[in-house]
């Protein structure tokens, strides 16, 4: 009877600690109604110094001279609070809201524990250096990109961003000088400043604004102010063949409502009141050709609705290298129609409408195609005009955990465009080793293949290494200003290396790529080396 009695003494043991090592199941607190207790911080330095790789005198100095960031940064983005009714969906779309902030390498949220009808939740977040000074030179098709900058975007640790950037190209020159916070003033309301002496004239942005922060948000609004003076250059085969001066003055105010996320959807109705004003002169003295636009003056209130379903899921190794990447593959609807009427100040009546779809299918762990569209112009007089539809489709297949075969297909199509809303196609849009500006007109078609590799090679321990061999193909259909009518198909292959920065706060893609463009324009060189930064893979 004793051995019986030691016996089961040792399988409650047992059973006890068993239970102890398992991750509580949060669907599982949710529908028991707990609550949420203590929220634990766990903020990583730039640099782990407890690996032997990362421990040296450079990255501890790294790390000593670093501001992390305040606690408070991280908790004012959270969408839960000790206290709280405990929500499982609420951690994933919280690591989801930490990791858009550039400052933030990743972020993570786990039950740290879970009794007496309380969890207590664990945060980890990286910090990356956040001072990163920009010296870029990129050439893309015959073209030189200068870029000298520098941006603190976690500005003592308070989240905050301060840019100042000289920006140089063919055809301008900007001094760029820019502040924002997300969350002003510990609050849900973002702010950004942008102020530009350039060239050619100079811009003022200020947008304050209230998003939709989180898919059960229950309201938005703000405003946001434009105004922009510079020279525009129309293009042909590449090169400036006319321009003129484009004044805009933009003003935009809304509110929006919701009665939050049900049944995995969020519902959302907005209303507001838009001014565009654009103004188009000669430019004097100009040795181009002198082509200006007619003036417009657009003041209408609109109203709009959308449509987002829960439907995010996490990757690696897609757009970037062995990070975790967020996609949306759920449905998101939105649509706006406004009207514009001279009795308020516009210059003409028009219908203003605007509309985007996009949804993903499959699974990005094997294989995923997520399709996208949008649309807008006006209408007048019972006709369209400045009317675009495009079209986007974009292909995943996972071959193994170190590669991944892209495909792209993307369309455009205009009616009655404005003269200041031409299509164009070239290096800037897709054509890898063509000038920016290579064919213009109102429609476009573009497809993009690419094997993606993905390295464990991690040199220093500062840059994860990819690469990428890769086709286009593209071309240019309608009319333009200038009137040509060359429009042959555009084709470009080539290889290239992706280097992934890890420890700064720019969260961009280094392209370092060989393209050889297959058409026969002797203007263009039949070999051209592309260095340029990118968002993604």
């Amino acid at each position: 009877m004793q051995y019986i009695r030691l016996f089961a003494t040792i399988a409650v043991l047992g059973v006890t600690f068993a239970r102890a090592d398992e991750q509580p199941d949060p669907d599982s607190l949710e529908a028991q109604d707990f609550v949420i207790g203590e929220i634990v911080l766990e903020k990583s330095d730039i640099f782990d110094l407890s690996n032997p790789k990362e421990n040296n005198r450079l990255y501890r100095a790294a790390n000593r001279l670093h501001i992390d960031t305040r606690d408070r940064v991280i908790l004012d983005q959270l969408l839960f609070k000790p206290g709280e009714l405990f929500e499982a969906r609420l951690l994933e779309e919280s690591e989801r809201i930490l990791r858009q902030n550039k400052y933030l390498y990743d972020a993570d949220i786990s039950i740290e524990r879970a009794a007496d009808g309380e969890v207590d939740l664990r945060v980890q977040t990286r910090d990356v250096w956040s001072l990163t000074p920009e010296l870029s030179v990129s050439r893309s098709g015959g073209e030189t990109r200068t870029r000298i900058g520098l941006e603190e975007t976690n500005l003592l640790g308070r989240g905050q961003t301060v840019r100042f950037l000289r920006d140089e190209d063919d055809d301008r020159r900007e001094n760029i000088v820019e502040f924002s916070d997300r969350n002003l003033g510990h609050s849900r309301v973002s702010m950004l400043a942008r102020l530009s002496d350039n060239s050619d004239g100079d811009a003022t942005l200020l947008s304050v604004v209230r998003p939709f922060y989180a898919l059960d948000a229950r309201w938005a609004a703000g405003g946001r102010a434009w105004f922009d003076d510079r020279r525009t250059r129309i293009y042909q085969f590449g090169d400036a063949a006319a321009e003129y001066r484009h004044e805009r003055d933009y003003g935009h105010l809304f509110g929006g409502w919701s009665q939050g996320l049900k049944n995995g959807m969020a519902r959302r109705w907005t209303v507001g009141a838009v001014i565009d004003e654009n103004r188009f002169s000669a430019v004097p003295d100009s040795a181009l050709l002198s082509l200006v636009p007619a003036d417009r003056k657009l003041v209408y209130p609109y109203f709009g609705f959308e449509l987002v379903e829960d439907g995010y899921v996490t990757t690696h190794n897609r757009d970037q290298i062995d990070r975790t990447e967020d996609f949306q593959m759920g449905l998101q609807l939105r649509a706006s129609l406004g009207w514009a009427d001279t009795s308020i100040g516009a210059d003409r009546d028009a219908a203003m409408f605007s509309a985007s779809a996009s949804h993903g299918f499959g699974s990005l762990e094997k294989t995923a195609l997520i399709v996208s569209g949008w649309s807008s112009g006006r209408v007048e007089s019972g006709d369209l005009s400045n009317a675009l539809l495009s079209l986007d489709a974009r292909f995943y297949h996972r071959q193994s955990e170190k590669r991944t075969f892209f495909a792209a297909l993307s369309g455009t199509a205009g009616e009655a465009l404005d003269v200041d809303n031409a299509v164009e196609i070239g290096g800037k849009t897709g054509l890898r080793g063509y000038p920016r500006h290579y064919q213009v007109g109102d429609s476009k078609l573009l497809a993009t293949i690419e094997q993606r590799y993905y390295t464990d090679w991690y040199p220093f321990r500062l840059v994860r290494v990819g690469g990428a061999a890769f086709a286009d193909v593209g071309r240019v259909w309608g009319p333009n200003p200038l009137g040509d009518g060359n429009r042959d198909w555009l084709v470009d292959v080539g290889v290239g290396l992706r280097l992934a920065l890890t420890r700064v706060s720019s969260g961009r893609v280094v392209h370092i790529d060989l393209a050889f463009p297959l058409n026969d324009d002797p203007a263009i060189d039949s070999v051209q080396l592309l260095i340029e930064l990118r968002k993604s893979f």
